[in-house]
């Protein structure tokens, strides 16, 4: 199944990106930032579409479990902020909200 690797790749690319304009505008870093992330923009809205699913609002809602849970990672390995309880806590439900929304039994 490619859905879980390609929403894990789509919310670097996503986290990468937007972290590319809060480098320029909050932390003072060159404009150039945003070539990278405009082209990790771009990545993150393809590999969206890599997933497999009848609808695009349902594959863009299961996704943002993942991203919350990978913006949790990021807040972590990136930005050295270890997550609290409540993150953790959030991650998982957000988590287990996408995969109702990926695996629930669907009706024809």
């Amino acid at each position: 199944m490619l859905t879980y690797p390609a929403f894990a790749a789509a919310a670097l690319a996503e986290i990468a990106g937007c972290f590319a304009f809060w480098a320029w505008l909050r932390l003072d870093r060159s404009p150039l930032w945003l070539v990278p992330g405009m082209a990790s923009l771009a990545l993150f809205a393809y590999l969206l579409t890599l997933v497999e699913s009848e609808a695009a609002g349902r594959a863009y809602a299961a996704y943002g479990g993942i991203y919350v849970v990978a913006a949790i990672l990021w807040l972590w390995g990136f930005e050295g902020h270890r997550p609290d309880r409540w993150d953790v806590i959030g991650g998982l439900i957000c988590l287990l909200g996408s995969g109702l929304i990926i695996f629930a039994p669907r009706g024809s």
